[in-house]
């Protein structure tokens, strides 16, 4: 009696751990600046990538970026109200203060920022010494399961 109460627990604790692994989402941003206008174009420049995860509610986000022409000095997550358009600051990231590093964080989403986030509507924004209104955007789109 004992073995088949161990076997059902076993079984309720690998299907709880089975349902957490396909809660998580994965997601992926391209960091590149925007379209600006010409005397900013001189001042603005750079790349990076980033990916994110989202687990449960729980969102943490990696990334590199490098090229920049000053010292990024903040980042955050930004939520905008379509993709592609610039949004008020959600959270603060942590950030390399150096034209070239890491930008990491992770915070609890609210549910109405899971369903921006599954809309793309969430991003990563960089500034610098040189573009302190932002440098770099990556908007957070879901990775494709290959």
């Amino acid at each position: 009696m004992r073995l088949i109460q161990a076997i059902a627990a076993l079984m309720i604790v690998a299907s709880a751990g089975s349902s957490l692994a396909q809660q998580t989402q994965k997601y992926k941003a391209a960091l590149s600046r925007l379209p600006l206008n010409a005397v900013l174009q001189r001042t603005v420049a750079g790349k990076g990538a980033a990916t994110a995860e989202l687990a449960g509610q729980r969102l943490t986000i990696t990334g590199t970026f490098a090229g920049l022409t000053s010292a990024a000095t903040t980042a955050n997550v930004r939520m905008s109200p379509v993709t592609g358009v610039v949004g008020p600051v959600l959270f603060p990231l942590t950030v390399t203060q150096d034209v070239a590093g890491t930008v990491s964080g992770s915070v609890e989403l609210s549910p109405s920022q899971v369903e921006a986030l599954a809309k793309s509507k969430l991003y990563i924004q960089i500034q610098s010494k040189a573009a302190p209104d932002g440098n770099l955007w990556g908007w957070l789109f879901i990775e494709e399961k290959r």
